[in-house]
């Protein structure tokens, strides 16, 4: 498969607005030692322009990385046990990132099956706390750099099919059409809204 440009050209590439950097990271390839997965689906934040982002309030220690330089990955933990991924992008202080919700396996198939044991070969990267077991991605992996390595993204031919919606799983700006996804592709996730916040029952105080 042809790589247009180089992994050496992704800063460039991640350098302008997440809107824009977003869809062209589909068909990308992400590797991680004997394995590496075809990006299909991924989600655009954008910063202190998006509820949704984890730097939406300014920077603390978790989201120092998205404020660096382009071409980084943002590691962080969710639901305490699942780590998922975001490549870093826009010019540095500006903490956008895209994250990386699914893919395909690229390389490294039999390897992706024993740390997924039990799935299908469709959902082993599908979803991305999913792809980030695949890769074996951990939490302190944030901040690897996606040129040299460990770690590695190589951009290939823009997708020409590309679909967008609104970003799974949201509270905040829920309505945005910022999740991107190649049309057709089996490895794309499955959309859902954000589980409605239960309220704890207390007593009805007549105020």
């Amino acid at each position: 498969m042809h790589t247009v440009p180089g992994s050496a050209e992704l800063p460039d590439v991640l350098a302008g607005p997440v809107l824009e950097a977003a869809p062209r990271l589909l068909g990308a390839v992400l590797r991680h030692g004997d394995v590496a997965v075809r990006i299909t689906e991924v989600e655009a934040y954008d910063g202190a322009n998006d509820p949704g982002s984890h730097a939406f309030r300014g920077q603390t220690a978790r989201t120092a990385v998205m404020f660096g330089p382009p071409g980084y990955l943002y590691c962080y933990f969710t639901y305490g046990m699942h780590v998922c991924c975001n490549v870093v992008c826009g010019p540095e202080g500006t903490p956008s990132a895209v994250l990386l919700r699914a893919g395909e396996i690229a390389d490294g198939l039999d390897v992706a099956r024993q740390r997924r044991p039990g799935a299908s070969d469709r959902d082993l990267a599908r979803g991305p706390a999913r792809l980030c077991r695949a890769l074996d991605i951990r939490l302190s992996d944030d901040g690897a750099d996606l040129v040299n390595g460990p770690i590695t993204v190589t951009l290939r031919e823009p997708a020409t099919d590309v679909s967008t919606g609104p970003r799974v799983g949201l509270r905040q700006a829920p309505d945005r059409p910022w999740r991107y996804w190649i049309t057709g592709e089996r490895s794309v996730s499955t959309y859902r809204p954000a589980a409605p916040l239960r309220r704890a029952n207390r007593p009805d105080l007549g105020l």
